[in-house]
C-alpha cells in the first residue's frame, strides 16, 4: 500500500517502541518521514532530528529543519511520553510537573510549532497517542493516567479548533502493548514472568498489544482513507476498555 506517497510525517519519540513502528509503517506505505528524539538514532528511509520536546526552542528548531528538508509537514504523530507510577500520593509536585510537561505541554509545542506548515498542507492530520490509561481506572497510575486523560480532552479541543483549517485531529488509546517501556518494568518486578501472565491476563485478548498493531491505527487515521474522521479516541486494547468476558 501506497497511499501516503506524496505526504510528509513526522513521529516524536519514533526512535523506538510505538513510535519507531510508526515511523516504519508511515515510510513503507509512502510517506516522508522524520523522527523527532532525544536520541534520533535512525536507519534510512527515515530522518532523524534531535529535539526535546519539554524545550520549545528545540522543538521548534527540529521542526524547522524536519519541514525543510521533507518538503513540508501533512502529518504529525504525538507520541512521546514518559510513564509514572504510584497512586495520588506517591508523587511530589516536582514529579507531577515533570510527567504533565512531557506528556501533555510536549504535544502543546510540537503542534504549535507545527500548525504553520499543517495549515499549507491539502491533507493535514495530527494523531495524539493517549491510553487505555484514560478511559479505565488502573491501580498504581494516578499521574500516568491523568495526563492521558488530559490528551484525551486535549485532542477533542483541537479537532474543534482546527477543523476549519482543514487539520484533522485523532487519538489512539493503546492498552498494555510490548514495548521497551513495559519491558523494563517487568524486569524490575520481583517476579517478572508473573507480572507478565498478569498483564496478559488483564487484556480480553490474553497477550499484550504489539507495537505493530498501534502502528496500523496510527496509520489509519493519519490517512486519508480517514478523512471523515476527526475527533475520535480509537482504542487499540485488546477489548479492554469496552468488554467484560465471564471466566
Amino acid at each position: 500500500m501506497t497511499d501516503l506517497t506524496g505526504l510528509t510525517a513526522i513521529v516524536t519519540g519514533g526512535a523506538s517502541g510505538i513510535g519507531l513502528a510508526t515511523a516504519g509503517l508511515l515510510a513503507a506505505r509512502g510517506a516522508r518521514v522524520g523522527v523527532l528524539d532525544l536520541k534520533p538514532e535512525v536507519e534510512q528511509p527515515l530522518t532523524g532530528y534531535r529535539a526535546d520536546v519539554t524545550d520549545d526552542a528545540s522543538v521548534r528548531a527540529a521542526i524547522a529543519a524536519a519541514a525543510e528538508h521533507l518538503g513540508g509537514i501533512d502529518i504529525v504523530v504525538n507520541n512521546a511520553g514518559i510513564g509514572a507510577q504510584g497512586t495520588v500520593e506517591d508523587n511530589d509536585d516536582a514529579e507531577w510537573a515533570r510527567v504533565f510537561d512531557v506528556n501533555v505541554q510536549g504535544m502543546v509545542r510540537v503542534t504549535r510549532a507545527a500548525l504553520p506548515h499543517l495549515r499549507r498542507s491539502s491533507h493535514a492530520a495530527i494523531v495524539n497517542v493517549a491510553s487505555i490509561a484514560a478511559t479505565a481506572g488502573l491501580p498504581q497510575r494516578a499521574l500516568y493516567s491523568a495526563t492521558k486523560g488530559a490528551i484525551v480532552s486535549l485532542t477533542l479541543a483541537m479537532a474543534a479548533d482546527h477543523l476549519g483549517e482543514g487539520i484533522r485531529v485523532n487519538c489512539v488509546n493503546p492498552g498494555t502493548a510490548d514495548t521497551p517501556w513495559i519491558n523494563r518494568l517487568l524486569a524490575n518486578a520481583a517476579d517478572p514472568a508473573a507480572e507478565r501472565a498478569a498483564l496478559n491476563a488483564r487484556q480480553p485478548t490474553g497477550r499484550l498489544v504489539t507495537a505493530d498493531e498501534v502502528a496500523a491505527a496510527i496509520a489509519y487515521l493519519a490517512s486519508p482513507q480517514a478523512g471523515a474522521t476527526t475527533g475520535t479516541s480509537l482504542a487499540v486494547d485488546g477489548g479492554m476498555q469496552g468488554l467484560r468476558l465471564r471466566k
